[in-house]
């Protein structure tokens, strides 16, 4: 026959209790974390990937259109 130890019942509750305030505590770390990491990157001015992309773009254009003119102007000072 078995008996129940009450004293190892309220210990093994304990240790589930503690590890739910545990998993709780590392929630709440991991987000204050992200938001203090959030708030440093916006006060220094970075770019989105988004908005790299695009200046990247159109300095691409204006350098096809600087080289295309180049060309043009070289055409006509042949003339």
């Amino acid at each position: 026959m078995q008996t129940r130890n009450r004293f190892m019942d309220d210990i093994g509750q304990l240790m589930t209790n503690a590890m739910g305030v545990a998993q709780g505590a590392r929630a709440e770390a991991e987000t204050a974390f992200k938001s203090m990491m959030d708030r440093w990157m916006a006060d220094r001015d970075f770019v989105t990937r988004e908005e790299f992309d695009a200046v990247r773009a159109m300095a691409q254009k204006a350098r096809e259109e600087n080289e295309a003119l180049k060309a043009r102007i070289e055409a006509l000072e042949g003339k």
